[in-house]
């Protein structure tokens, strides 16, 4: 299996730093609003590979973080005059939710920055003992960028070339030792959060989070280090050094990125009008069209959201869904548990085109190839598998169909379709519970009708209702 690693910029062989187990940190996003369609791509792909791993008999110790104390953290909970902690354990539990309805596995651990104080204000000391950190008068704590000799290795950045593009913006009579020295912990400020520290009462830089929370739950050497292509520089540049500094080994052997997301060919901006939240396109589409368009390019490639393209993956999606379907109902009526001399030929083709997935899988994850193999492997089912063909021959074909999407994290049971008049019942029955204000049955019955497909919005002449 081929990973393309960030820090060599090459294609290199997986090989575990143990036999048989992953180790494997992936950054997860600050929880301060609903998740967008960029933050669902590394979550997507990275879930993916996960699965393949899993697949491969791998065991996969998986981490991704939820960074719940941040500037944008605190201005919600500022304006909405609550505890920081409000704003983020609503967004976690909303997170939570847009990642199961995009078939997300939970990940083996979902630490939370608030909860690895400890382990930061520990990490931080040790890295002033070694020289690498120190404290200015207010309390707040630098690393010293020039000392790490490796400074740039994952970015491929020159430190002089650095030094000059931050000249022009230098704070004047700031301690900083250097201008390329960053965060490690902060003084708090009024209304703020804070914990106690040998420093000042404050907060931990962002970086040293996800060192201090990667090393807690997969030890000081990780196999994977994984996220968006926007957190190589600085954010990832500056765990390798404090993690290498701090702890004197190799932090992560294998470094993967996402390329970013892209709308009608123009970067995501609240400012252009094209910001979509996940629970936005969750109104139009199912979320299963969402991940089966996020993975229909390599992970490494720009990737770009249009109406036009998810129609297309949303056609694409239902090809195999109807397939299944076919096969299901097949499967039903057939008998016959040998394959026949003809049927042998049918799985050696089957078998091939796992091998096609399986090659295109192991090739830096090309899931844009591995799902071509998947529609070769429906079009074979829908002109080789019949009415005639043994229970044998369906099933096989339907449990490597089932099995190859899975890894993708498809699910291949199409939805139940509600009839109109069931649909009128329930918004009816909704409309009960809220005037007998029974807000719980009601948002349930919203949550059910979403599930499978049915969108409810609240006019003043009513509820309108709309199938995804």
């Amino acid at each position: 299996m081929k990973i393309f690693n960030t820090l060599s910029k090459t294609k290199e062989e997986f090989v575990p730093l143990e036999p048989g187990k992953v180790k494997m940190y992936v950054c997860g996003p600050t929880v301060y609003n609903f998740i967008h369609i960029g933050n669902a791509r590394p979550m997507i792909v990275f879930d993916t590979v996960r699965r393949y791993f899993e697949y491969k008999g791998y065991e996969v110790n998986y981490v991704s973080n939820f960074t719940d104390v941040d500037d944008k953290i605190i201005k919600k909970a500022i304006e909405e005059g609550v505890d920081a902690s409000v704003i983020s354990e609503r967004y976690i539990a909303e997170c939570k939710k847009d990642m199961e309805a995009m078939n997300v596995k939970p990940a083996t651990t979902h630490p939370l920055a608030t909860q690895e104080i400890c382990g930061m204000v520990e990490m931080i000391g040790t890295l002033i003992e070694k020289g690498y950190a120190y404290a200015v008068s207010d309390g707040t704590v630098y690393f010293r960028t020039r000392k790490f000799k490796d400074y740039g290795k994952l970015s491929h950045k020159n430190l002089d070339d650095l030094q000059s593009g931050f000249r022009e913006i230098k704070v004047t009579g700031e301690e900083k030792e250097d201008s390329l020295d960053f965060v490690l912990w902060k003084p708090k400020k009024d209304g703020e959060p804070f914990w106690e520290s040998p420093w000042c009462k404050g907060r931990p830089g962002w970086h040293i989070e996800c060192s201090v929370m990667s090393k807690r739950y997969l030890g000081e050497e990780i196999d994977i280090h994984a996220g968006g292509e926007d957190l190589i520089f600085p954010h990832h540049e500056n765990e390798i050094a404090q993690s290498e500094a701090a702890n004197g080994k190799s932090f992560a052997k294998y470094w993967m990125h996402n390329a970013f997301l892209n709308i009608d060919n123009k970067k995501m901006s609240k400012s252009l009008g094209n910001f979509f939240t996940v629970r936005e396109i969750s109104e139009k589409y199912d979320l299963q069209v969402l991940r089966f368009f996020m993975l229909s390019a390599h992970y490494r490639s720009p990737l770009n959201f249009s109406a036009e393209l998810m129609e297309a993956s949303k056609n694409g999606l239902t090809r195999i869904l109807t397939a299944v379907e076919r096969l299901n109902e097949l499967l039903a009526a057939a008998s016959g548990d040998a394959l026949t001399a003809d049927e042998q030929a049918v799985a050696a083709q089957v078998k091939e085109f796992v091998e096609k997935y399986e090659a295109a899988m192991e090739d830096d994850f090309n899931t844009a190839d591995a799902i071509s193999a998947v529609f070769e492997l429906v079009k074979l089912a829908n002109t080789s598998v019949d009415g005639q063909s043994t229970k044998a021959l369906v099933e096989y074909v339907k449990k490597t169909i089932d099995t190859l999407c899975d890894v993708l994290g498809i699910i291949t049971e199409k939805k139940e379709e509600l009839l109109d008049a069931d649909i009128e019942a329930l918004i009816a029955e909704r409309q009960q519970a809220r005037k007998d204000k029974n807000f719980a049955r009601a948002d349930e019955i919203r949550d059910t009708l979403a599930a499978k497909g049915i969108l409810l919005k609240d006019t003043r002449e009513g509820v309108k209702w709309t199938r995804a």
